[in-house]
């Protein structure tokens, strides 16, 4: 089975994915893209040092220089790949996938996305057929192995954005998971007006608390209790390579990614009046309401990351968010980053004296949602098809960019399956009635067999 998905390379460890697998998609990426010089970085995950490794080496006897980063999350690999010009960058790590999990995240010169029609699928084929890829056999033809280079730019990047405004000091819990998020924070630290309170803070292979996804409601205790115990003004938690973001009210209330990108989408069309925002399929009318009073165009994007930095870049969008929590920003090469949402809400808080509930609890009340509910189904394009049907004759406006989004006057729903999971997931939302969004997430429930 191939360990190559939708905008990525994912499989379990060792029968889908593993080391001498990954030297031979490093030669297949050279081969394919001709690189010069390519970024490597990898997550907390026991297997991910060695998968660098091994991917170094394919690179290195390919003839092609590696600048390596060891330890981090992915954004700072898209931060090094636009500021070093590297050709290529990759990531190791399955994010907040299952412990038997591990991949490779893939992305060109300038922080651009490798998509299926744009090496990815040619790749694919390389790594699997049966070409012999020529190995350099003298140091002259060998690339170089670089000096793991100083965070400090990409520290100061960050610090960048708040810069300019007048932060209040606070309390903020921060929770990474015993992932990769805990390093970042110390090295803000010293920059930040910030009180913190670390939990799980260290970065761990062992992974003694489970797989970070704050998406998992059994995953949010700690995080919320701390914040309750503590005081603080809001809680953060990431998943492992941190590119996802997720927020916690002053009581330690979760509170759901989609609310956020309309909270951020507003206050980028603060500063930059008229701007373009990106939102996914999945949760639409909160944003799409927020952008059109604040006087910015939205645009809907196919959910994930490669189809996201790919929109962002043809639309010119400032800024694009996913319910996920996935946050692009046109200012961070048109990336993902879970380190400058969080900055910007902080930002929001300063010049707004407002706690975080404050900020987004009108927005919650208008339009209230399921948050995403997932099944296991033996078919997902069969469990659409009959949801579909079984809605067709109330007259819904149907869109199909991702999944099955179906449109009622008072409700609406996505259906879709995981690109990275064997999953059917749902989302549900409706215009300030909490109740009819029990009830149709049941319906549909019922519907596919949960």
């Amino acid at each position: 089975m191939s360990a190559f998905k939708a905008y990525d390379i994912r499989g379990q460890i060792p029968a889908e994915l593993n080391a001498p697998l990954a030297y031979r998609i490093a030669q297949a990426s050279a081969a394919e893209l001709k690189p010069r010089t390519v970024v490597i970085g990898h997550d907390m995950r026991q297997d991910s040092p060695a998968l660098a490794h091994a991917l170094a080496q394919g690179f290195l006897d390919s003839g092609v220089s590696v600048l390596p980063l060891g330890l981090c999350g992915t954004e700072e690999v898209y931060f090094h790949t636009d500021y070093a010009a590297a050709d290529l960058g990759l990531m190791v790590t399955a994010s907040h996938n299952p412990e038997s999990y591990n991949g490779i995240k893939p992305i060109g010169r300038g922080a651009t996305a490798i998509t299926r029609a744009g090496g990815l699928n040619a790749i694919e084929g390389r790594t699997y057929g049966d070409e012999h890829f020529a190995i350099a056999t003298s140091f002259s033809e060998r690339g170089s192995l670089q000096p793991q280079p100083s965070k400090a730019p990409y520290i100061e990047r960050l610090i960048a954005s708040v810069r300019d405004i007048d932060l209040k000091p606070m309390k903020i819990v921060a929770h990474p998971g015993n992932g990769c998020a805990g390093p970042v924070i110390d090295l803000l630290e010293p920059h930040l007006p910030i009180e913190w309170i670390k939990i799980e803070h260290e970065p761990d292979p062992r992974l003694p608390n489970g797989v970070p996804n704050p998406l998992l409601p059994e995953k949010r205790a700690a995080a919320s209790e701390a914040v309750k115990r503590s005081g603080a003004a809001l809680g953060l938690a990431w998943d492992g390579d941190f590119d996802r973001c997720f927020f916690y009210d002053e009581d330690g209330a979760f509170i759901e990614g989609y609310y956020l990108v309309g909270l951020i989408a507003q206050s980028t069309l603060r500063d930059e009046l008229g701007a373009t925002i990106l939102y996914d399929p999945r949760l639409t009318w909160n944003t799409e309401d927020i952008v059109s009073k604040a006087g910015g165009r939205a645009v809907m994007c196919k959910t994930g990351h490669a189809f996201f930095k790919e929109k962002m870049r043809a639309e010119n969008a400032a800024y694009g968010g996913e319910m996920s929590a996935h946050h692009y920003f046109r200012s961070f090469a048109s990336c993902d980053t879970g380190m400058l949402p969080w900055l910007a809400v902080l930002a929001e808080l300063s010049r707004t004296g407002a706690t975080l509930r404050e900020l987004v609890d009108q927005r919650m009340k208008a339009f209230p949602c399921s948050g995403e509910i997932n099944f296991k189904v033996a078919s997902t394009k069969d469990a659409i098809a009959k949801v579909q049907a079984a809605f067709a004759g109330e007259s819904p406006e149907i869109t199909t960019l991702d999944g099955l989004s179906m449109a009622f006057p008072e409700w609406r729903f996505n259906l879709r399956g995981s690109n990275t999971e064997p999953l059917l997931r749902l989302n549900v939302e409706s215009r300030g009635n909490p109740a009819l969004v029990a009830d149709m997430a049941a319906r549909i429930g019922d519907l596919v067999g949960a």
